[in-house]
């Protein structure tokens, strides 16, 4: 995540002049790193990932003299008072208390371990400057994400806490509140009196890739269904906000899915589908099935795609299905239904409606 994600997105908002002057990236891993071997690792996740291409020399030596590494044990209380001192004297560098977030970019069973040991060193004490990142999967069901929250609301207060949905940072996902409510042609039509149905979905071309020993234990639904599609949800079918504020933004997305029909035993053959990928062909290239991905079980039975037909059952959208899907090494289109696609009945007399659609470039 750090790799791929994270640093070419600071380095990108560092590269539009977004960043602050005083700054400092402080690495936290296991793994036997010197500085300038985590910043070559760190300029090819750059050269590799980041939408506005390679780094340049110039730009990257500039904001990698920001970046340390600190290497510890996540268990290990030197290590944190180690990261405390170090944050102690940035402080006093700098001659101003810093905003410091500690992002949990880590495996999932650290998520309860950190926030404890960061509280421990008093890290946690500044409600204004202090704040931790948590990512997916926030629990692998009910039980373990209830456990997750008392572990961070113990060590930190809700103002400091940051549940982060990733996927709701890209582009598109950022304009659908503004391409719905701020658009006079579209808003007055967006609801079942016109709209046939709505599709969301998630197709990638490639496999899990190194991720097999996480994705075998989570798979599709667990990894982006419950998660990054439902949220995509929320935001096609919730109500006008009051303000732009986080939580007025939380509480009309909460409406939404208290208004998701729930889908009974018997009803699951007719509204959900689970697949996987085998060995095949995609983009030209011959790729290995699921089943013989690294870390992935021989057995396994782990769904790589999953596809629900859902129904909100409120004024707007009563009797209006949300087909959502993901898939993993997608060899082209799906042939039931297009990728991300509101289909209207402009005229509901008519049988033959006419269609708007909006594909990702």
């Amino acid at each position: 995540m750090t790799w791929r994600k994270l640093i070419p997105a600071l380095f990108d908002v560092f590269r539009d002049g977004r960043m602050p002057m005083k700054f400092a990236i402080i690495a936290v891993g296991r793994s036997a790193f010197s500085d300038t071997q985590l910043r070559r690792r760190f300029l090819d996740g750059v050269n590799r990932f980041s939408p506005k291409g390679k780094a340049e020399n110039a730009a990257w030596e500039n904001f990698s003299g920001h970046v340390t590494y600190q290497q510890g044990d996540y268990t290990d209380p030197a290590m944190y008072m180690h990261l405390a001192k170090k944050c102690a004297n940035l402080d006093q560098d700098w001659r101003e208390k810093s905003v410091r977030i500690f992002h949990m970019a880590t495996p999932p069973d650290l998520f309860t371990v950190i926030p404890k040991m960061l509280a421990a060193t008093g890290l946690n004490r500044d409600r204004k400057r202090e704040r931790i990142v948590v990512e997916k999967p926030v629990g692998r069901d009910l039980d373990s994400a209830r456990k997750l929250n008392c572990a961070l609301t113990e060590n930190f207060d809700e103002s400091q806490i940051f549940r982060l949905d990733h996927y709701l940072g890209k582009e598109p996902v950022r304009n659908i509140l503004a391409f719905r409510f701020a658009n006079p042609l579209f808003e007055p039509i967006w609801n079942r009196r016109y709209v046939d149905y709505v599709t969301i979905t998630v197709a990638e071309t490639v496999g899990v890739g190194h991720r097999g020993g996480y994705y075998d234990k989570s798979g599709a639904l667990r990894d982006m269904m419950q998660n990054h599609l439902m949220q995509l949800l929320c935001l096609v079918a919730m109500e006008p906000m009051v303000s732009f504020d986080a939580d007025e933004i939380r509480n009309k997305k909460v409406d939404v899915l208290h208004a998701v029909r729930r889908i009974t035993p018997r009803d699951v053959r007719r509204c959900a589908v689970r697949g996987q990928y085998g060995k095949g062909c995609v983009q030209g290239q011959n790729v290995r099935g699921y089943r013989k991905e690294d870390d992935v079980s021989s057995h396994s039975k782990t769904e790589t795609f999953a596809a629900l037909k859902l129904f909100v059952d409120n004024w707007r959208w009563q009797g209006v299905p949300f087909i959502s899907a993901r898939a993993n090494a997608w060899h082209g289109r799906f042939r039931k239904w297009p990728s991300n696609f509101v289909r209207y009945r402009m005229r509901p007399s008519r049988p033959n409606p006419d269609t708007i659609g909006n594909r990702p470039g």
